[in-house]
């Protein structure tokens, strides 16, 4: 059997394994926390774990390397930026620490750090929420009892930008031949260029039909999606274009899958250069890619007539809450907004207070 005692504030434990005793900190001052650690200690079968001595020793490099492990076994597509927040941002304040003497004072020292190194809100968030899931794993695998609170800050650097018609056409024109029809997939479908348009091969696309689909798994919320691009004049001529040069390069015996591909057939891997060239010759610098997520969602709106089910199919957005999210009102919106009311009242249809009262009593009234 097992025992807990203080040592000073801290609640300690003794338990037996195999004819040896342990001793063993809690970190705690709470005797429900030495009582849970013993627990886990004896080899408490309701967690399904084993459970080692060692647990409250692990040091940030291990809950580290567990979390990049967790990341690549279940093929998470975003391992590398996960491993950069690491590298760049968390090892370099905590390397050699014990996870278990980690307190929130030291995660609010890191925080002022990270300030003072200019990094932003958002930057910081995810090398925190990185934090938070090192501690997860280690507590579900019987490593640590427990962990500190991670605060995380608010963020205020959310984007607005969008493309009007002008500047997007502006942009596509200074872009080099092969990334024209991308940005207008880009533009009308409002897809993720990277890591859903990039990756696009031919057998996804049905050019019969007139459909271009996305796998499920393959998108970031594993949903499938499908776009028609037959009604849409710009994007059947963009798919079209883009098929007389796959089989231009299938006669000169270069087999090319990709839809989108350099002269030669090669894969885009990336065109930041050509991208940042293009907006800045088109006097729009500091556009994004994912501006074309928030253009593709107002043009939808702007549409009308497009039911809100549809056009979330379409952009991949699974609740209302982040596609309004991204149905940005500018102040051309406003003033077309001002100028339909303007024409309201010229031709009457806004009533007066009087009238409308009696025009909505009039309309409560039994018939006779």
């Amino acid at each position: 059997m097992g025992c807990i005692y203080k040592r000073g504030r801290i609640y300690w434990i003794k338990y037996s394994r195999a004819g040896r005793g342990y001793y063993e900190s809690s970190g705690s001052r709470k005797h429900e926390d030495a009582k849970r650690l013993l627990r886990l200690r004896e080899g408490d079968m309701a967690r399904g774990v084993p459970v080692t001595p060692r647990a409250g020793r692990m040091r940030f490099e291990e809950a580290a390397s567990d979390l990049l492990t967790e990341y690549q076994v279940n093929k998470r597509r975003s391992a590398d930026g996960v491993q950069r927040r690491v590298r760049l941002g968390l090892e370099p304040f905590f390397r050699g620490r014990r996870m278990a003497t980690i307190t929130t004072a030291d995660v609010n020292s890191y925080i002022t750090v990270r300030q003072t190194a200019d990094a932003a809100n958002a930057t910081i968030n995810r090398e925190l929420s990185a934090l938070k899931r090192m501690y997860t794993l280690a507590i579900t695998a019987g490593k640590l009892l427990h962990r500190p609170h991670i605060p995380m800050l608010q963020e205020d650097n959310v984007r607005q930008g969008f493309f009007e018609r002008e500047p997007f056409d502006a942009v596509r024109a200074q872009l080099p031949a092969e990334l024209r029809g991308l940005a207008t997939l880009a533009y009308y479908s409002g897809w993720r260029v990277r890591s859903e348009i990039l990756p696009l091969q031919w057998p996804q696309i049905d050019r019969q039909v007139g459909t271009i689909r996305l796998e499920p798994g393959t998108t970031k919320n594993k949903a499938g999606r499908t776009i028609a691009y037959l009604e849409i004049d710009e994007l059947r001529e963009a798919i079209d274009v883009e098929w007389q040069r796959h089989l231009e390069l299938q006669r000169d015996g270069t087999i090319c899958p990709w839809v989108f591909s350099r002269k030669q057939g090669q894969r885009i891997k990336t065109f930041r250069r050509s991208w940042l060239s293009a907006c800045r010759r088109a006097g729009v610098a500091g556009r994004v890619l994912h501006d074309f997520r928030r253009t593709a969602v107002r043009n939808l709106e702007r549409a009308g007539g497009v039911p809100r089910k549809v056009a979330m199919a379409m952009i991949g957005h699974k609740t209302e809450s982040v596609y309004r999210r991204y149905d940005i009102v500018t102040e051309s919106d406003l003033h077309a907004a001002a100028a339909r009311l303007n024409k309201a009242v010229e031709r009457g249809r806004v009533m007066p207070d009087e009238n409308r009262s009696r025009a909505l009593h009039a309309s409560r009234r039994p018939m006779r």
